[in-house]
């Protein structure tokens, strides 16, 4: 099965067309369970999510606040593997058509062994990887194999990045740049920085590539507000925070459902 690169592309491009953004969700693997972590997925694509991003648990998850680091911890304390995570993306895809990536920190995919990841996961119907602590320098070895195997790569800007940053990594990425609406870790905001929506103008400056905003967005107005200048709006904190609060997924469809209003 070759990757769905192309899935990805057409879904941002229809959602452009019909003249909105994107909702991107973000769940981790294994979390609570690998069972109930792909039926929180599940949930999330039934109630309006576009693209789907699984997280695969790190010990060290350096750029994750509190509730992901928290969400990780309990998924790895669970066992959670990377056959867990591949398990994940390969069910939630078959089941919605959906484009599906793994966003993943680079030494679990280095280990795991470059090549093998990106068969397995394009295998598995997965549609690329956001890499968000892979510098374009060193991206050459995962961009070929991503290549061959027709998964999208796609790279993370913050607003502190140079223009030439910028145009460098925008260049080097496929499927979308990942736009963070703030400096430091994910975690909610009670506002979206206007920092993301200077930085989506600078992109779109030095790339025609979507761009899709990460990092602080918790409810239906914030989704609405990045949707007026982005592709996409990514929503990870606030979902994986419902998660651990509630038991069941009903509360995750309410918000989701929420913040697909939003972006619409």
């Amino acid at each position: 099965m070759s990757g769905n690169i192309k899935l990805l592309d057409d879904v941002l491009a229809q959602a452009k067309q019909a003249g909105r953004a994107a909702l991107v969700t973000y769940l981790p693997a294994g979390f609570p369970t690998v069972g109930d972590g792909i039926a929180a997925i599940l949930a999330t694509c039934a109630a309006g999510a576009d693209v789907v991003e699984v997280g695969l648990p790190h010990s060290d998850p350096v750029l994750d606040g509190p509730v992901i680091q928290t969400a990780d911890d309990i998924a790895l304390r669970g066992g959670v593997r990377i056959a867990d995570v591949l398990r994940t993306v390969r069910e939630v895809h078959t089941a919605t058509g959906k484009p599906v990536l793994v966003m993943s920190y680079w030494n679990p995919v280095s280990r795991y062994g470059i090549e093998r990841f990106a068969r397995e996961l394009a295998e598995a119907g997965g549609a690329g990887c956001v890499l968000p602590d892979l510098p374009v320098s060193e991206s050459a070895p995962w961009r070929r194999q991503a290549e061959q195997h027709d998964l999208a790569t796609v790279f993370v800007v913050a607003p502190s990045s140079t223009d030439a940053q910028l145009a460098e990594t925008a260049a080097a990425g496929t499927g979308f740049v990942y736009a963070s609406a703030l400096m430091g870790v994910t975690g909610t905001r009670d506002s979206v920085d206007a920092a993301a929506a200077v930085l989506v103008r600078r992109l779109r400056a030095v790339t025609e590539l979507p761009v899709c905003v990460g990092m602080g967005v918790s409810d239906e107005q914030q989704a609405a507000d990045v949707a007026g200048f982005a592709d996409g709006v990514i929503v990870g904190s606030a979902l994986v925070s419902t998660l651990l609060d509630t038991a069941g997924t009903a509360a995750l469809t309410e918000l989701t459902a929420r913040l697909a209003a939003g972006v619409r």
